[in-house]
């Protein structure tokens, strides 16, 4: 059988590379959308409703992709746990940029009526699919092929993925706008960024066409016939405490990547422009720490960091808050930043951490659905329930902190519950695994 731990670096880093811009693409499309609900899609698509019930409503079809994601990571799972990860990686990109590509092209609601919105929700329900099969494909085929003491390391290169996609989303959106007056932005501006993903797609293709598939993967010799069926059955605690303990790590970084851009452009009379610059200034320094968090995992542990960041999201919701509600740049990039360290403190290690804690035969199902459901509880709901809670409040949304803080004291109760898996003693196991 072939040995993981017999890959060589130089493949690894070709590897992970081909699985990091993968990744950036996918979560490209998946964050355009986001920045385009906060920004333009309420007024374009919900022209009867109040600007907050506009935005709520977009935010409700920005929440449907994460409905979709676990459907999709149990779809994707299933392909992944029966016939190999790699053939996930490519039908996922296929399915998430063509229904981005046509996001781009939807007439608004003063050209087709109601159909309009009933597009953008079918639309943005196939991007969360293909989505959902993607993270759970790409991190699988980087562990797998990865030396067990440095599964974190080599894993954290697709967590990076999320990191550039969301800057080259909001990088493409932030020229546009520096360029385009409100009216061409509104008219015609925003679908740039869509359109922009077919090409983006068809990038990643050629990246992934020569990726091999994973030795884990080729070493079982008892496929599960109905991978989701024996998740739920033997392991299903661990799937809904694995789903509550990401879910503060989604709060967090869509109520600073897409809340607070909707809230202090709309509430606070901030530019578009300034928000979106303090937003992916902090997202930068979340990206760049992300291989030297996984390195901390790999030597100390992945269950302590992920209690550590629940724990500084826990301290840091109401001060970050309140840097918000200054409207003022320096402020609100500091609790930004704070905010995406407490993040990417649990989320550098994530990869390694819910592969390690399912058996090979059921991983690609039990570890994507795990972090598709954490995904709904805490970023469909997040932008929603926070821009409620604004609404009704003074100029510093309080309710949002208290909101926020809840989500990662439940997050920390749930990570406290789940066992730590030691990169050596996870190896020695699946040497006699099989």
């Amino acid at each position: 059988m072939h040995d993981v731990r017999t890959v060589r670096a130089p493949s690894m880093l070709r590897l992970a590379a081909a699985s990091l811009a993968g990744t950036a693409i996918e979560f490209y499309d998946f964050f355009v959308y986001g920045t385009a609900a906060a920004l333009v899609l309420g007024p374009l698509f919900f022209p009867t409703f109040s600007p907050v019930a506009g935005t709520l409503a977009a935010f409700a079809t920005f929440g449907v992709g994460f409905v979709a994601r676990p459907l999709g990571s149990v779809l994707f799972g299933h392909i992944g746990d029966r016939h190999g990860r790699r053939p996930v990686l490519v039908v996922s990109l296929l399915l998430t940029g063509a229904s981005t590509v046509a996001v781009g092209c939807v007439p608004t609601y003063d050209t087709i009526g109601v159909a309009a919105p009933l597009m953008l929700l079918v639309l943005r329900f196939l991007q969360g699919l293909g989505l959902g099969g993607e993270w759970g494909g790409a991190v699988l085929l980087t562990v797998e092929h990865a030396p067990a003491e440095r599964r974190g390391l080599w894993s954290s290169f697709p967590q990076v993925g999320p990191a550039l996609g969301f800057l080259l989303a909001n990088g493409v959106v932030l020229g546009l706008s520096a360029t385009l007056s409100d009216a061409e932005f509104a008219a015609w501006g925003w679908r740039v960024p869509f359109w922009a993903a077919g090409v983006l797609a068809l990038v990643g293709l050629w990246l992934r066409s020569s990726l091999a598939e994973s030795p884990r993967f080729l070493e079982i010799d008892d496929h599960a016939r109905v991978p989701l069926a024996e998740v739920v059955r033997d392991h299903w605690r661990l799937l809904l405490l694995t789903a509550g303990g990401l879910s503060i790590g989604y709060a967090i970084f869509y109520a600073v990547t897409t809340w607070s851009l909707a809230y202090a452009t709309e509430r606070l009379g901030v530019g578009r422009s300034v928000m979106l610059t303090c937003i992916m200034g902090a997202v930068v320094v979340k990206g760049s720490l992300t291989p030297l968090m996984a390195l901390l995992g790999d030597r100390y542990g992945r269950r302590p960091l992920c209690l550590i960041g629940c724990a500084a999201a826990a301290l840091w919701m109401f001060p970050m808050v309140a840097l918000l509600a200054t409207g003022a740049p320096l402020p609100m990039f500091l609790g930004f930043v704070g905010a995406m360290l407490a993040f990417i403190t649990m989320f550098a290690v994530i990869a390694a951490y819910l592969p390690e804690l399912y058996e090979p035969r059921v991983r690609c199902t039990g570890a994507a659905v795990g972090y598709n459901l954490g995904g709904v509880l805490g970023g469909a709901l997040t932008p929603i329930v926070a821009t409620a809670l604004a609404e009704q409040g003074g100029r510093v949304p309080w309710g949002v902190a208290a909101y926020l803080t809840t989500i990662a004291l439940l997050s920390l109760g749930c990570f406290a519950l789940l066992p730590e898996t030691r990169p050596v003693r996870v190896a020695a196991a699946e040497a006699t695994a099989g």
